[in-house]
């Protein structure tokens, strides 16, 4: 298989020249591992170099994938893994992940999933668990470190701190626009690698989910929720194209926008969109933008924003 990707620019001020797309969480336990192995090592074969994992994901089931997939064929491949407990020591999450990964190191951590600004000031406390993380990277278990948040103003925080190589946050046609109009740039600014997921807003982009595959709460026809849009003659709610949601993201201009591709028609769909990908004008954002509120609606909270039904006239669900 010839690659279909090289490496674009460097991830941040870390040195790494990553691949425009990133290979996000493709755990799945109703599928063998040997499957998801394949298909992680098929994302590889196509040129990608930046791989996303966590503990969480599947209990530790998309750490062992990684790590198998990664097996004989490590360099070149900048290794992401998570911190999840800020109420535990962080030694002992590294040492665990490190077992299930089977590798002496990855490349980052990053403390996982931080959802408000005194959570994100708790942690950087002097004796607190970012200042352990710090010394994970001292003890050459990883060479970065940064964060994964949900909230803007943690963001901006984490990387007005100088504490953080990396930043991971959404940036998508539904996510608070903070994202996109103030954290990107400064991320550029102070040279922080940025990392970016919600491409899809979890699914409810392109289908009717509520988020991840799981199904909607099951609604009468024509009254999906207050306000929403009523289906289409097929049953289904309005809905973006893969297209649509890939050029958005990379228009945006992300170092790395991870992709969800846990099936070989799911990766061909995304990695085609982003080979045919061309920036898109303003006025094919607005639209985009525009046609992501409509299809998100009914659909459940969106938790990756502050108000997680920003940019709607939707009451909250």
């Amino acid at each position: 298989m010839s690659p279909r990707f090289s490496p674009r620019r460097s991830l941040g001020r870390t040195g790494f020249v990553a691949t425009q797309i990133g290979i996000g969480d493709l755990a799945d336990r109703s599928l063998p591992i040997e499957q998801c192995v394949a298909t992680l090592r098929r994302a590889l074969d196509f040129g990608l170099n930046l791989v996303d994992t966590a503990p969480s994901y599947e209990d530790g089931y998309s750490e062992q994938i990684v790590g198998q997939a990664l097996a004989g064929r490590r360099d070149g491949v900048f290794l992401i893994d998570k911190i999840d407990h800020f109420d535990r020591p962080v030694a002992g999450q590294v040492a665990a992940s490190l077992t299930r990964l089977q590798l002496p190191a990855v490349d980052a951590f990053v403390v996982h999933g931080v959802r408000e600004p005194e959570q994100w000031i708790e942690l950087v406390k002097p004796g607190g668990r970012f200042e352990e993380l710090e010394q994970v990277v001292k003890a050459g278990q990883a060479r970065f470190c940064g964060v994964s948040a949900h909230h803007p103003e943690v963001l901006r925080l984490a990387i007005e701190s100088g504490k953080c190589d990396v930043v991971m946050f959404p940036v998508g046609p539904f996510v608070d626009a903070r994202y996109v109009t103030e954290i990107l740039p400064l991320a550029r600014e102070r040279g922080v690698g940025s990392v970016c997921f919600k491409t899809f807003g979890a699914g409810k982009l392109l289908g009717d989910t509520a988020g991840y595959n799981q199904p909607l709460a099951a609604r009468p026809r024509g009254k999906w929720s207050s306000g929403g849009e009523s289906p289409r003659e097929d049953g289904s709610l309005p809905r973006l194209s893969v297209q649509d949601c890939v050029s958005y993201t990379l228009t945006c201009d992300p170092d790395v926008a991870l992709l969800g591709m846990s099936f070989a028609n799911e990766q061909d769909a995304a990695l085609a969109a982003a080979k045919a990908f061309e920036p898109l004008a303003p006025h094919e954002l607005d639209r985009i933008r525009e046609a992501a509120a409509l299809a998100i609606r009914g659909k459940g909270p969106c938790w990756w924003n502050p108000e997680p039904n920003a940019g709607t006239d939707l009451p909250a669900e």
